[in-house]
């Protein structure tokens, strides 16, 4: 088995059709059919049924399409881990994270980490589509809500995230030790939307309780709902470490109680993909910046 057969008979198990695979691999519709059917000849199966113009894969077909695409696999990964060496420990890492979450984590973070790592080339987007991204590999990590059960992707734990109302200092509220969550129906309140993910955790802890917000303000972005919260507008939920992180002396930070609207956060990436060294790097700098923050949480 020649892996130029195999090459072209995973083309065509992507495209169920021969001519397009050909045409996808450069190539002549004849030339990958003769190709083919040596394979077949070679293994003693038939790896493709014919039926009409369409064709679809026989079990053999589909074993050998499980264990061709390992084989690429490992070989995209034996690449990436050459190229990784060649860069002499440099590289490019893209990250994606929910929109928000950049405040919350990476601004420092980034700056910490090109000063440590000048030749490590980093890119962050915020996306709504971190885990979608991952897999289709337009991002090589992300930063999202777990538990992500996928047996494609590894998961790490990154750190259990509560959230707290922001409120102004000239709030009566600033001065309470905490409140419970089913105040919140009688506060004046700024929010995101509806589909952002912090609002939609806040609705799913709200209606838990049996009732729903209903906003006097929505904002797409965080500066705006700071703003507004230090001008008295409005009161806001928000994860506490990035509120403690704020050192706004605007903003009164107020735990909520019965219960405390809390999530999971993880990091991502495709489990059969090489783990380099700007990957590597960038994960270790990660956990060292959360663990710091955490314990700068806990002693304040």
């Amino acid at each position: 088995m020649e892996l130029k057969q195999l090459q072209y008979f995973i083309a065509i198990c992507e495209e169920l059709h021969f001519t397009r695979a050909a045409e996808k691999m450069g190539v002549s519709a004849p030339n990958i059919s003769q190709q083919i059917r040596k394979l077949e000849e070679e293994l003693g199966v038939l790896l493709f049924d014919r039926v009409g113009k369409a064709i679809v894969l026989t079990e053999a077909g589909a074993i050998l399409q499980e264990h061709g695409s390992a084989v690429f696999g490992h070989l995209q990964q034996a690449s990436d881990a050459i190229a990784d060496l060649k860069r002499m420990q440099g590289g490019a890492l893209s990250i994606g994270v929910l929109p928000g979450d950049a405040d919350l984590m990476f601004n420092a973070l980034l700056l910490n980490f090109h000063q440590t790592y000048p030749t490590i080339s980093l890119s962050l987007l915020e996306t709504m589509r971190v885990t979608e991204q991952v897999l289709d590999r337009s991002i090589d990590v992300g930063v999202t809500i777990g538990p992500v059960n996928d047996e494609r992707l590894t998961s790490i734990p990154l750190f259990h995230e509560e959230f707290s109302l922001a409120v102004s200092t000239n709030d009566p509220l600033a001065m309470e030790s905490f409140i419970p969550l089913s105040r919140l129906q009688s506060l004046k309140m700024v929010q995101f939307p509806l589909d952002h993910q912090c609002r939609k955790l806040i609705d799913r802890f709200c209606m838990d309780k049996g009732f729903t917000l209903q906003p006097h303000m929505v904002t797409t972005t965080l500066s705006s709902l700071i703003q507004m919260v230090q001008s008295g507008v409005g009161a806001c939920v928000l994860p506490r470490l990035l509120l403690d992180n704020l050192h706004n002396a605007n903003i009164r930070v107020v735990p909520l109680r019965n219960p405390t609207p809390s999530q999971d956060i993880c990091l991502i990436y495709r489990s059969d993909r090489y783990v380099g060294y700007a990957m590597r790097t960038f994960i270790k700098a990660l956990r060292a910046y959360i663990e710091t923050a955490m314990k700068t949480e806990k002693s304040s």
